[in-house]
C-alpha cells in the first residue's frame, strides 16, 4: 500500500510539473490560448464587478430617497414635532428635515426670483413640509422601508400627503434584476467557451501524441494514466486564463477609478470602485481550473473511446 501511494504521488507530481514544462515549450501557442480564455473570463467578471459596484454606489441616496410629507394647513409646529417623534421611535429613518412655512417661502423666493410678488401675498400659503429619509440599504430594501414609511405617515390624520416618486426606483431594481440575470446567462455561455477552447487545444495536443498513446495503450496503460497529463495541461490553461482575468480586471478598475471619481464629486459623492476580493478571486480561479480540467477530460475521453472502438487500447 505505502509503495502504491508513493508511486501515486510521483506519478502526478511528474505529469504535474510536466505538463507545465510542456506548456511553457510551446509559448506562443500556450499565449494565445490563455489570452482567449482570460478575455473570455474578463468579460463577465466585469459585469458583475459593474453591477456590484452599482448596487453600492451612493449618488446622494439621502436626498434623492427622501419622502416628502406635506401637512395638513393649520396644522401647529408642536404636531409636526410629535409626528417626528413618532417616527423616530418607531421606524428610526436616517434623517428627518423639518422646513417651516416662513423657510420654505424663504427658498421659495431665492430660487424663483419673484420676491417683489412673493410681499404682496397676505398670508403664507404653504404648509409645514417634512423630509424623511429612510436607511439606507440595497434598492430592494430602500423599496421595502420606502413603503413602510408612507402607509404610517399617510395613517396620520394631521398628513395631507406624501410624495415619493416609486418608478425610478422599480426601474433601477428591475434593471438590477435584469443585469444579475444576464451575468448568469455569460457565464454560462463563457465558461461553455472555456471548455470548448480548452477541449480543442488539448485535441490538437493529443493528435500530436497519438502514437505514443498507442504505444502506451499496447503495453498495458490503463485509461487514467494516459488522460492524466493532459488533464494537469487544462488544468494549467484554465488557472492561467483565471488568473489573466483577474489581472485583466485589477487593471480596468484601477485605469477607471480616477475618472469615476472625479464624476462622483459632482454629485457631491465620494466612491471609490470595488474589485474581486480575495474570496471572489479563489473562486475564479478554481472555476477557470475546473473549466480547463472539464475541457481536457471531455477530448482526451472522446479520444479513448475512438480507440477502444478501433480495437487498439488496453485495458481500461
Amino acid at each position: 500500500m505505502r509503495r502504491r501511494n508513493r508511486a501515486w504521488i510521483r506519478r502526478h507530481s511528474y505529469s504535474f510539473f510536466s505538463s507545465l514544462g510542456v506548456l511553457y515549450k510551446h509559448k506562443v501557442g500556450t499565449i494565445m490560448t490563455v489570452m482567449v480564455l482570460g478575455i473570455a473570463m474578463f468579460l463577465p467578471l466585469g459585469l458583475y464587478i459593474t453591477l456590484s459596484n452599482l448596487d453600492g454606489m451612493n449618488l446622494r441616496q439621502d436626498e434623492w430617497s427622501a419622502v416628502t410629507v406635506f401637512f395638513k394647513p393649520g396644522t401647529t409646529e408642536d404636531d409636526v414635532r410629535r409626528v417626528s417623534r413618532e417616527l423616530e421611535t418607531h421606524l428610526s429613518p436616517e434623517a428627518i428635515v423639518i422646513i417651516s412655512p416662513d423657510e420654505g417661502m424663504a427658498d421659495f423666493r431665492d430660487a424663483s426670483g419673484f420676491g417683489e410678488s412673493l410681499d404682496m401675498l397676505e398670508e403664507n400659503p404653504l404648509p409645514w413640509v417634512m423630509q424623511v429619509s429612510p436607511q439606507r440599504g440595497t434598492t430592494e430594501q430602500l423599496e421595502e422601508r420606502v413603503a413602510e414609511l408612507t402607509g404610517f405617515l399617510q395613517s396620520l390624520d394631521s398628513i395631507e400627503v406624501t410624495q415619493f416618486d416609486y418608478k425610478w426606483l422599480q426601474r433601477l431594481g428591475r434593471m438590477m434584476e435584469l443585469g444579475q440575470a444576464t451575468v448568469s446567462v455569460l457565464i454560462l455561455l463563457f465558461g461553455i467557451a472555456v471548455v470548448v477552447v480548452v477541449a480543442n487545444t488539448i485535441r490538437l495536443d493529443v493528435a500530436s501524441h497519438a502514437e505514443e498513446i498507442e504505444i502506451l495503450a499496447l503495453v498495458g496503460a490503463g485509461n487514467a494514466f494516459v488522460r492524466q497529463p493532459f488533464l494537469y495541461s487544462g488544468l494549467w490553461y484554465g488557472l492561467m486564463g483565471g488568473l489573466l482575468a483577474v489581472i485583466l480586471l485589477g487593471l480596468t478598475v484601477l485605469y477607471l477609478g480616477r475618472p469615476l471619481g472625479l464624476l462622483l464629486e459632482t454629485y457631491g459623492s465620494v466612491f471609490s470602485l470595488q474589485g474581486l476580493g480575495g474570496q471572489n478571486t479563489l473562486w475564479v480561479l478554481l472555476g477557470g481550473g475546473f473549466l480547463g480540467w472539464l475541457g481536457a477530460w471531455i477530448s482526451v475521453q472522446r479520444y479513448l473511446q475512438r480507440l477502444k472502438v478501433g480495437g487498439r487500447l488496453g485495458r481500461s
